[in-house]
């Protein structure tokens, strides 16, 4: 049985293996060949060195050998050859395989996206949206109507309070460098109605100098 039918089985099969099996079968292909690529090598590296031993001394048993690495050689060619073959069909197989299983989620969402759409309407969609952005406007409407203050005259000039705030304000720098009253003199010490101390003792010591000198008087 060729390789090929190894691998795939002969057109006499009934069913053909999945992507998931030939690459699977592929793949033992390969590690098969390259455990017999290592055992060539093997070999090859065997005949090369019986040559050089016995190149001098016996040159039939070192040119059968030469012969031998020489097969090998070629054996190990067809095998890399093979073997680039088997991995660019496995490396197409996963590919192939990827894009399957790709496409079968796409497929999958499109129809979940298709189901979910189908449950809604274009033209429910922008009457919602239509309706919401009007509650919204009216909402805020009511919210300007609350904020604005209750029993207040929005009629009234600016301009005016202004120039009225301004008078007031001038009215009572004037005031203040008028204000001379009461309230400045209120500040000055008030003038002293009783004698100083000090006036007040001295006085009392010249009395009582002048009631010890006339007692004296009078004792003499």
């Amino acid at each position: 049985m060729s390789l090929i039918a190894k691998l795939f089985g002969s057109s006499k099969d009934k069913k053909a293996p999945s992507p998931q099996e030939a690459i699977q079968r592929l793949r033992e292909i390969e590690e098969m060949l390259n455990k017999k690529n290592e055992y060539l090598e093997k070999k090859i590296d065997e005949e090369l060195h019986t040559a050089k031993k016995n190149a001098a001394k016996n040159k039939r048993v070192a040119i059968q050998a030469l012969k031998r690495k020489k097969r090998y050689e070629k054996q190990q060619q067809q095998i890399d050859g093979t073997l680039t073959t088997i991995e660019f069909q496995r490396e197409a197989l996963e590919n192939a395989s990827t894009n399957v299983e790709v496409l079968n989620v796409m497929g999958q969402a499109a129809k979940a996206l298709k189901s979910s759409h189908g449950q809604m309407n274009v033209d429910q969609v922008h009457d919602l949206m239509d309706d919401i952005h009007e509650q919204q406007e009216i909402a805020s409407e009511i919210s300007e109507a609350i904020s604005n203050p209750v029993g207040f005259n929005n009629d009234v000039d600016e301009d005016d309070l202004m120039k009225e705030l301004e008078d007031l304000e001038q009215e009572g720098l004037d005031e203040q460098l008028l204000d001379v009253g009461p309230s400045a003199t209120d500040k000055l010490p008030s003038v002293p109605t009783t004698e100083p101390v000090a006036k007040k003792t001295q006085a009392k010591v010249k009395e009582d100098d002048d009631d010890m000198r006339e007692l004296e008087a009078w004792a003499n």
